[in-house]
C-alpha cells in the first residue's frame, strides 16, 4: 500500500485569496475610476470586509451553493467585491461582455440559468430593454448608491448594491467546500453560432493564479502597481484580480475610462508599473502619448493578449518607451493563460535582433500547460519551427466540455510513432513551435489564406502593414481568385492625416515576404470591425468584400 502524505488537507478556494490579501496587505490601496465619475480607494482589508458582505446579501435574497449571480460592470471595486463573495460563497460568478449583441446577452444569461444580475449604471437603459427577455433571473442589483439609483424605472423591484451591503454585518465565515465546485463561468465570444460557456473550477482558478504571478509569466510582486485594462468581463480579466490578491500588490481599476487620455493620466497619477490588454487598447494609448510627446515615469511592462501584438506595436513600447513587452496567448477555454514570450537564459546570450524575433512569438507554455501541434490525422508533427498544424492543449485550467453541452471538444493525439498521447483540446489555432518550445501562432485555422494549395499566413502579411509609418490598423483576408482559389486582400486603416496609395502600400512588402504572398489588393476603410473582445472580425470582412473583384 502506498504512502500517505501526511499534510494539512485544505481545499484550493476562491476566498482564500483575499483572505491572505486582507491578512497581510491589509493596507495596501485597491483605486477606482468609478462609473459615477470619482476615484475610489480603500484597501484589501476593506475590500475582504465588502466581499463578505455580498455574501450575505446573496444568502439573504435566497441563492443557494451552485446558482449564478452575473455582472454587467467596468472594471472596478464593487466588481471585484461580487467576484470574491459570489465565488467564496459557493455561487457561480458569471462575467457578461456588454460590448456583445442585446440579443447575445439575452441568450448567454437564459443559457446560464442566472439567478440575480449586478450591472453598472452604465448599463441601465439596456438591461431595462433585456429584462422581459431575461427568464431565470429573480433579482436585479444597480451597483450603486441610493444617491445614484434612477428617479424612475421600468425595472421592477431593483436592488441598490450599496443598500445590500450596508444591511450585512460582515461576520461571516468563508464557507469550506470541494475545490473542484464550479467558481465562475466565461463565455466565448460565439464568432460563428451561440457563445459557449467554460465553467471554471476553485481549484483551476487557483492553480491559474499561482502559475500566472510566476517570474517567467506576468512576473507579478507585491512591489508593484496593477492595472489590468483587460476587462473583468473577459476571461476574468486574465485572472488578474487574482493574481494581484495573491501578491497583495496595489490594484488600480479604470472603469469604463479606456481612452488614451484617461489611462495615461490614471498610468501617472497612481503609479501603475504592470498593465495588461489587446492590441487595440494600446494603439489608441501610444496615439495619445505620440501626439502629444510624453513619456510614462512609472510604467514598465506589460502583457499583450487577445490577439496578436504586431512586432512594430512591441518595438515602439520597448524602444520608444521602456515598456517591456510580454507577448501572450490563451483562451476562455485556458482561464485563459497558455503561453508567455519570456526569454531563457541561453536566448538573453543572443544578439538583440534575435531576441525580438523571439519577442514576437507567443512563447513557452507555464507550468500547469503542455502544448502540441499536430496535422489533421491526429499525429504530432516536429517541433522545428517550420512545421505549422493544429495547436492543441491540455492541463489543469483546460476545460474538458462546455456548459450544458454534451460531449467533449476534445482530441486524440499521436506522437511521431503512433503512440497515443491521451485527449488534447483542439484550439483552432495554427502554429509552428520551435527546438526550444516556443509556439507561434501563423494564423486561425479558418483565416488562414489557401493560395493554391499553399499556405498564406495572414497575421504575417498583417504585422509586415503596421510597420508602415501611415498605418494605423491592417487586416489580411482572404478573396475569391478564378485560377488561385483565393488570395490575399489587405484592408487597411489609415493614421489622420497620412497620405498612402495602393501601390506604396504593396510595394511595402517588396523584400519583406515572398513575392507570391504578397497582396493582390488593398483596400482603405474607415475603421475595421472588432469582437466583442477587441479582436478583428475577420468574419465580417469576409461578408463585406465577398463579391470584391482582385485586379487581374
Amino acid at each position: 500500500m502506498a504512502l500517505m502524505g501526511q499534510m494539512m488537507s485544505m481545499p484550493l478556494l476562491i476566498s482564500s485569496l483575499i483572505q491572505h490579501a486582507a491578512r497581510h496587505s491589509g493596507d495596501t490601496e485597491i483605486v477606482s475610476k468609478r462609473v459615477e465619475g470619482d476615484l475610489h480607494r480603500y484597501t484589501w482589508k476593506d475590500a475582504e470586509l465588502r466581499s463578505r458582505q455580498a455574501a450575505q446579501a446573496f444568502a439573504r435574497l435566497g441563492l443557494k451553493a451552485g446558482e449564478r449571480v452575473a455582472t454587467l460592470a467596468w472594471n472596478g471595486y464593487r466588481h471585484l467585491e461580487i467576484y470574491y463573495g459570489a465565488s467564496g460563497s459557493e455561487l457561480v460568478c458569471h462575467t457578461i461582455n456588454p460590448r456583445l449583441f442585446p440579443e447575445q446577452i439575452a441568450w448567454i444569461a437564459n443559457d446560464a440559468q442566472d439567478a440575480l444580475l449586478c450591472f453598472d449604471l452604465s448599463f441601465l437603459p439596456l438591461i431595462e430593454k433585456l429584462a422581459p427577455h431575461l427568464s431565470t433571473l429573480r433579482h436585479l442589483v444597480l451597483m450603486t448608491d441610493r444617491a445614484h439609483m434612477p428617479a424612475q424605472t421600468s425595472l421592477p423591484n431593483l436592488l441598490c448594491y450599496e443598500e445590500l451591503l450596508a444591511a450585512e454585518d460582515g461576520h461571516y465565515d468563508w464557507p469550506q467546500f470541494d475545490e473542484n465546485a464550479a467558481s465562475s463561468i466565461c463565455y466565448t465570444s460565439g464568432t460563428t453560432g451561440h457563445p459557449k460557456g467554460a465553467v471554471y473550477s476553485h481549484r483551476s482558478t487557483v492553480l491559474h493564479a499561482f502559475a500566472s504571478a510566476l517570474p517567467d509569466a506576468m512576473d507579478c510582486s507585491r512591489k508593484d502597481v496593477i492595472l489590468p485594462v483587460v476587462p473583468m468581463f473577459h476571461v476574468n480579466a486574465w485572472g488578474l484580480p487574482y493574481s494581484s490578491a495573491i501578491v497583495g500588490c496595489k490594484l488600480v481599476m479604470p472603469g469604463p475610462h479606456l481612452d488614451g487620455k484617461s489611462l495615461f493620466e490614471l498610468f501617472e497619477s497612481e503609479g501603475v508599473t504592470f498593465s495588461a490588454g489587446v492590441p487595440t487598447v494600446w494603439l489608441g494609448l501610444l496615439n495619445y502619448v505620440g501626439a502629444n510627446q510624453l513619456k510614462f515615469s512609472s510604467f514598465k511592462r506589460t502583457v499583450i493578449g487577445g490577439s496578436a501584438c504586431p512586432p512594430a506595436m512591441l518595438k515602439t513600447l520597448m524602444d520608444d518607451y521602456g515598456v517591456e513587452v510580454i507577448h501572450a496567448w490563451g483562451m476562455t477555454e485556458l482561464s485563459p493563460l497558455g503561453t508567455l514570450s519570456r526569454l531563457t537564459a541561453k536566448q538573453l546570450t543572443l544578439p538583440q535582433e534575435q531576441q525580438r524575433r523571439l519577442l514576437e512569438k507567443q512563447g513557452k507554455v507555464i507550468y500547469g500547460v503542455d502544448m502540441d501541434i499536430i496535422d489533421d490525422e491526429g499525429q504530432a508533427l516536429p517541433w522545428d519551427g517550420q512545421s505549422a498544424g493544429n495547436l492543441v492543449v491540455r492541463g489543469h485550467w483546460v476545460i474538458n466540455s462546455y456548459f450544458g453541452q454534451q460531449g467533449s471538444p476534445l482530441q486524440p493525439v499521436h506522437d511521431a510513432a503512433g503512440v497515443a498521447q491521451g485527449q488534447w483540446f483542439p484550439t483552432g489555432d495554427v502554429a509552428t513551435i520551435d527546438a526550444d518550445g516556443f509556439m507561434q501562432i501563423t494564423d486561425r485555422s479558418k483565416d488562414v489564406i489557401k493560395s493554391g494549395g499553399e499556405w498564406i499566413s495572414s497575421i504575417d502579411l498583417e504585422n509586415i502593414a503596421m510597420a508602415h509609418p501611415a498605418v494605423h490598423e491592417a487586416a489580411a483576408i482572404s478573396a475569391r481568385h478564378p485560377k488561385w482559389d483565393e488570395r490575399p486582400l489587405l484592408v487597411v486603416v489609415k493614421k489622420p492625416g497620412q497620405a498612402l496609395s495602393r501601390e506604396e502600400m504593396l510595394a511595402f512588402y517588396e523584400g519583406r515576404i515572398a513575392k507570391w504572398q504578397i497582396p493582390d489588393d488593398v483596400v482603405f476603410v474607415d475603421e475595421i470591425p472588432h469582437t466583442a473582445t477587441g479582436k478583428i472580425q475577420k468574419l465580417k470582412l469576409r461578408e463585406l468584400f465577398k463579391d470584391h473583384s482582385l485586379p487581374s
